[in-house]
Order: structure tokens, then sequence, then C-alpha cells
């Protein structure tokens, strides 16, 4: 899959406060993004990182109905997925699928990102792929005083 880039690693949250400061104590995580709420996919999200580590992306329930409550009621997938930016999303779900990979849903818009589409998928190894289509996108972090 040429011309992806990593993003981040998705990690399920029950509560935003708690996991920023979990990750902050754990890893050093210095600089977080604002907290996005995003209606459509029903989340909370919030990226965070050091200066030269992986960013992380914490995501908490919105409302009921959001996808991420099952994973914290029976306490699987909570390390949630892997993150890939993309020029083109449709392409880049073709191979997957080609792959042997299942979608999960269909593509959406995320807040996060500005209202470009996401998409996520299962490969045949059972971990999940989400793929951002914003191949130029940059977190915007401030740093913790």
């Amino acid at each position: 899959m040429n011309g992806l880039r990593f993003d981040h690693i998705g990690l399920v949250i029950d509560d935003m406060a708690e996991g920023r400061a979990a990750l902050e104590a754990m890893f050093g995580i210095d600089r977080w993004t604002p907290v996005f709420e995003d209606p459509i996919i029903d989340v909370y999200v919030q990226f965070g990182r050091t200066a030269e580590g992986p960013c992380y992306e914490l995501i908490a329930p919105l409302g009921e109905a959001s996808p991420v409550r099952t994973a914290l009621k029976r306490g699987i997938n909570i390390l949630n997925h892997v993150a890939y930016l993309t020029a083109d999303l449709d392409a880049d779900a073709a191979r997957l699928q080609q792959m042997g990979s299942m979608m999960a849903g269909p593509a959406k818009p995320a807040v996060a990102y500005g209202g470009a589409r996401v998409q996520f998928w299962i490969t045949p190894q059972r971990f999940m792929v989400e793929l951002i289509e914003a191949p130029g996108h940059e977190h915007v972090y401030e740093l913790k005083p």
C-alpha cells in the first residue's frame, strides 16, 4: 500500500481526563490537541505525543450508542487501531479488501480531520486499521505547561 503515512495508535478510554493523565504519567506525553467532539462517529477524541514519540489518539464515548461502548464494557479492543493517512481512501480500501480485510463500516467524515473521510478495516491478522483521506494532515499540539 504505497503512499500511506502512519498517523496514530487509537486507545479506547472511558474518561478523557483520566486517559490523558495515565499517558502523561506512563509515557511522558507532554503535548495535546484540543478535544474533538464528533457526533457523526459518536466519540470524543484527543491526540497526544512527546516531541519524538508516536501519536496516541484517546477515544471516549460521546453518547450511549457510541461504537466504543462495547469495547469498554467487554474490556476488549482497548488498544483499538493503527491509523494511516492516504491520498486515495477508495484505492487503499480496495487493496485492503483484496488482501482479505473486512470493512468495519462505511467511510464517514471525521471532525478531527476537518471532515476528511475515515474508514475502519479488520485485517486477516485480526487487527483494525483506520484509513484517513487527509494526506498532508498535521495535528496541532499545545505543549503542556
